[in-house]
């Protein structure tokens, strides 16, 4: 006889079935669309091109993203984390991992773009691999600093997955976001800014508005944005009088990155949606040369 769990504190039955199928469509969706990404680039060779490893770097961070999105899901389904404290911890660590992987390779792929519009120079190999190492080595040191105590990973509100933990906002906590705030959102968030800014002036004097440079920091703000609001908040405040029910939102729309910026970065590039086409149909793309710009 199967022994049916409680509901978590502050969520209904109904809720708790709402939030389960939202991260389930979310990590189904947004794995299909970055596996088709990352296997194009695989079988294509007009797509294996070293701009375009930067664009692989985002869609294997999100990928990631997706496989905790899955195990979030299904322990809602569950109505308890069914994995320990241990696997809490590497739950919260792989998640933070490829979530910081993939905001810091959206700020590889602006400086790349703006080194190809704006100085007409092609991105090399050797730093595009050069750079795709560093973006997650960089992701890893700030991901494992939570299971060294510099912060600390435990349960979301529903108690079905695992992330910073922001609860307790003491100084452990607030020395670990801030620094982990500028190095990993401003900074980037202030290369894409530069770069799209840049590139839209260049784009403007011409009068060929190649892709939309608004988009991409757009998307970095909306989907990365709520939940970085709701970690501030807890710095400077106690954010456990919120319902647990809207603590999850922000995290929610977090997981929406990896459906977001496939279509930013993959299927709304022109060329690249070719080579994804050429894959699936096997109707060989025109141009013999393909990039990382978008339509």
């Amino acid at each position: 006889m199967v022994t049916a769990h409680p509901l978590p504190e502050g969520f209904t039955e109904l809720e708790v079935f709402a939030i389960g199928t939202a991260l389930l469509v979310e990590a189904l969706l947004g794995f299909c669309l970055n596996g088709l990404t990352i296997i194009s680039f695989r079988k294509i060779k007009e797509l294996r091109t070293p701009s375009n490893l930067l664009v692989l770097s985002i869609a294997l961070a999100d990928c990631g993203i997706c496989v905790n999105a899955f195990i979030a899901a299904f322990s809602s389904f569950l109505r308890y984390w069914p994995y320990g404290s241990d696997g809490c911890q590497i739950h919260g660590f792989q998640g933070f991992l490829t979530a910081l992987a993939s905001i810091s390779s959206s700020a590889a792929v602006a400086w790349d773009r703006y080194y190809h519009y704006c100085t007409r120079s092609k991105m090399q190999w050797s730093t595009a691999f050069s750079m795709m190492v560093f973006v997650w080595l960089f992701a890893a040191f700030w991901a494992v600093m939570p299971l060294l105590g510099w912060g600390e990973y435990d349960y979301e509100p529903l108690r079905t997955c695992c992330t910073l933990d922001y609860s307790k906002g003491d100084r452990n906590y607030i020395t670990f976001l801030f620094a982990l705030s500028i190095f990993n959102f401003m900074i980037p968030g202030f290369i894409m800014l530069t770069a799209y800014q840049s590139i839209h002036q260049k784009f403007k004097k011409s009068g060929q508005y190649k892709f939309n440079t608004g988009l991409p920091l757009k998307t970095l703000v909306i989907c990365w944005g709520p939940y970085c609001l709701l970690c501030f908040y807890a710095a400077v405040d106690n954010v456990m009088f919120i319902s647990p029910k809207y603590r999850m939102i922000p995290a929610i729309i977090a997981k929406t990155v990896p459906t977001v910026d496939a279509f930013v970065y993959a299927l709304g590039n022109e060329n690249y949606r070719g080579g994804i086409w050429q894959f699936l149909t096997g109707q060989k793309i025109e141009k013999a040369e393909v990039d990382n710009k978008t339509k």
